[in-house]
């Protein structure tokens, strides 16, 4: 069995949403962790689990950020962690899976399907055996109780339902 643990140093976690549907605002979290452990190669058993830490939320701008962390959307005093629980890992292709799991944000849990690329493993120069993963996928935030919404003059949203997520994982093997 082995069992990997992100490196956070390494690794990325985005999210990116249109703004007054003519642009994209990005931002990720700082905080976050999260683990594989599988018994075959081939990932096909593995058991993942993440979270990020609300709080630790930027998308550099402050003022931006303590609204993101409101009751308007994610809560961040009642409900301090967005959480995945990974339940397969679906082979699609030579080195691409569908990872379908459970994510939580706030008190709302949905299963949802991320599309999943095995980059590789590598060996770094102090022997520690890596693996990595890009992960995609889209939620809609209004199902999840991210509610605070505007409208434009023209009718068209301020902040759209649809996020876009965007991970780049390392994880190092730890057993």
């Amino acid at each position: 069995m082995a069992t990997y643990n992100i490196d956070s140093t390494h690794s990325e976690v985005q999210f990116k949403v249109k703004h007054l549907v003519i642009s994209t605002v990005s931002g990720h979290f700082q905080k976050f962790e999260g683990s594989l452990i599988s018994e075959k190669d081939d990932f096909s058993d593995a058991k993942i689990s993440f979270n990020a830490d609300v709080n630790s939320i930027d998308t550099n701008n402050e003022q931006r950020d303590g609204h993101l962390k409101s009751d308007d959307f994610f809560n961040a005093e009642k409900f301090p962690k967005v959480i995945f629980v990974g339940k397969e890992l679906k082979k699609t292709g030579n080195n691409t899976f569908d990872l379908i799991g459970d994510f939580t944000i706030r008190d709302v849990t949905k299963t949802i399907t991320l599309d999943t690329e095995y980059t590789g493993l590598a060996i770094d120069p102090w022997g520690n055996t890596k693996i990595g993963f890009e992960i995609t996928g889209k939620i809609n935030r209004l199902e999840y109780g991210l509610k605070w919404n505007a409208l434009t003059e023209a009718g068209g949203a301020v902040v759209s339902s649809d996020i876009k997520l965007e991970l780049n994982i390392q994880l190092v093997k730890t057993a």
